[in-house]
């Protein structure tokens, strides 16, 4: 059967299959991090004000990130109702439609082949990108990440669409495209929304050594209004209501200061993401490396046909963000995640040559071999850390040495081992979703914690923290957190702060306090301590003045 013939009919089954995948499980676990109780609780309040301009949390302003996530959860919430799954609902959404567009401009990438030439780039790409590390994990979480790769991935896939056109009119379509995912990035994150696009398109044309065509020009004289006309959307009303408080906090800080300084702690070596970037593309990191040293041979040769071109186009889209966010000051492996849409067409349009090969191939072997080594480094960690039970790390190591022997087995088959290999990842999510991430999740959120002290009676005490900045309470005890002048959870540094602000309340407290300063807080005479429970890393307390 043509490899052809095989996409057409797995596409379907492919696409049913992620979307199953994708929304599988999204409310199982709960909120953790810095980043999901935060924008999960910004959407709630604009929910529960019925207003879609002004973020905010805890009840203050908080001009951290656009309104298009939010305005996402939003429509979930009003939808599904308020949930995990709800919020993380617009996430998976974002990450079908980035499949999406990777699918679409690799089958478009072919339309100049015959019958017989197609290789189906669009489904292996689409395959590759779905099963992606990376694309799956931001794809479960509220996240501004996986938002903003969507819009990018829609902006470059209109505009290089628009460079294989030959229709004047569909090309002007196309462009329009472009503009507006354009202007829906600057509402997904801001400034990285037009910086990115555009600097991948130049960076497209410096690797060809040609110049944009004129009618590219051109469009940028109402394509650029187009795009902040869609952006004005938010960022009117925002400038018209909030002025130059909003133009320091979102622009200087939240931009400039974020790239150029490490004043929000997120600092990392230049070569950070030469690190990061195959691990985000996981379990298909070697079949990056070949897709890049094919492009690089497509390029030296001057190729210039439509799938050539598609190499030399996401080779742009890796390298450009790898080289601007390599400059920040502040990194982390979010910020890249846009360069994933390129990374799954350079794989999988090396995947799509690998129908029937003649000779076993590097690539699949290295993968094969990584799953083999994931599997013995899963139980070595398992046994010396405790912190994954052996029954769930022998499953897990089980599926990925099975399907890491098969694909070394399959080594001249590269499209059946990809297969594989794709279907032995979404394996290896769902069970580690309810075998391993409970007890990770639990540990790192205060859920349990919280609903625990309300079915005792505590569902009206003020809450603060002590020595550690847990921010899942925002969402899970919002109304309850105790904010101080500088709009942040209070949170203490020491036992009789805890114990003098039970007695000037001169009502019981809850207090998060780590495991390890239960004791020192039990010797407290002035106040009665009730450890209501605890996930092993932080307990919920309640302290009652004596």
């Amino acid at each position: 059967m043509q490899p052809s013939i095989l996409a057409k009919r797995g596409s379907i089954l492919l696409f049913i299959a992620l979307i199953l995948f994708y929304f599988y499980g999204l409310g199982h676990l709960p909120f953790v991090g810095p980043d999901e109780p935060r924008y999960a609780r910004v959407a709630h309040e604009m929910f529960l004000r019925r207003d879609w301009i002004t973020p905010t949390l805890g009840g203050y302003l908080w001009f951290e990130k656009p309104a298009l996530l939010y305005w996402l959860v939003i429509a979930a919430y009003k939808l599904f109702g308020v949930s995990e799954w709800s919020a993380r609902a617009a996430a998976a959404v974002c990450g079908l439609l980035t499949i999406a567009a990777v699918f679409w401009i690799g089958r478009r990438a072919e339309r100049s082949e015959t019958v017989e030439q197609r290789r189906a780039i669009g489904f292996w790409s689409a395959l590759v990108a779905g099963t992606s590390g990376g694309l799956i994990a931001f794809s479960r979480a509220v996240s501004f990440d996986i938002v903003v790769t969507m819009t990018i991935a829609w902006a470059l896939v209109f505009f290089f669409a628009a460079e294989l056109e030959v229709d004047q009119k569909s090309r002007r379509r196309l462009l329009a495209g472009l503009y507006l995912a354009i202007g829906l990035s600057l509402l997904a994150k801001g400034l990285v929304g037009f910086i990115i696009p555009f600097g991948v398109i130049g960076a497209y044309y410096t690797l060809r050594g040609k110049a944009p065509a004129r009618g590219l020009l051109l469009s940028a004289v109402w394509g650029i209004p187009l795009s902040l006309a869609v952006a004005a959307v938010w960022y009117g009303p925002m400038f018209w209501k909030h002025g130059i408080l909003f133009f320091d906090e979102f622009i200087i800080k939240h931009h400039f200061e974020r790239y150029a300084t490490n004043k929000y702690h997120h600092p990392g070596p230049l070569y950070y993401y030469l690190v990061v970037l195959p691990i985000l593309a996981l379990p298909w990191s070697a079949l990056l490396v070949d897709g890049m040293l094919q492009a690089r041979k497509a390029f030296w040769k001057g190729s210039d046909d439509h799938v050539s071109r598609l190499q030399t186009f996401a080779l742009a889209w890796i390298l450009l963000p790898l080289v601007f966010f390599s400059f920040s000051s502040s990194k982390l492996p979010g910020y890249i995640l846009p360069v994933l849409p390129a990374v799954a067409l350079l794989a999988g349009s090396r995947l799509a040559q690998l129908h029937s090969v003649a000779k076993n191939n590097w690539t699949i072997i290295t993968t094969g071999a990584f799953g083999l080594i994931g599997a013995i480094a899963l139980l070595i960690f398992a046994g010396q850390s405790g912190k994954i039970s052996i029954r769930a790390a022998l499953i897990i190591a089980a599926i990925s040495a099975t399907a890491g022997v098969l694909a070394l087995l399959l080594r001249r088959r590269g499209q059946a081992a990809a297969i594989l290999i794709g279907t032995a990842t979404f394996a290896i999510v769902v069970v580690a979703l309810h075998s391993v991430a409970p007890g990770i999740f639990d540990a790192e959120s205060s859920r349990r914690l919280i609903q625990v002290a309300d079915e005792r009676g505590y569902a009206r005490a003020p809450l603060f923290g002590l020595h550690r900045d847990d921010r899942s309470p925002e969402f899970y005890a919002a109304g309850r957190v105790v904010y101080g002048e500088d709009h942040e959870p209070v949170m203490y540094d020491g036992i009789r702060q805890v114990v003098s602000e039970s007695h000037q309340r001169r009502q019981t407290v809850l207090f998060l306090v780590p495991v390890s300063e239960l004791d020192s807080l039990r010797r407290s005479e002035s106040v009665q301590i009730d450890v209501i429970a605890n996930n092993g890393r932080l307990a919920m307390v309640a302290v009652t003045p004596l």
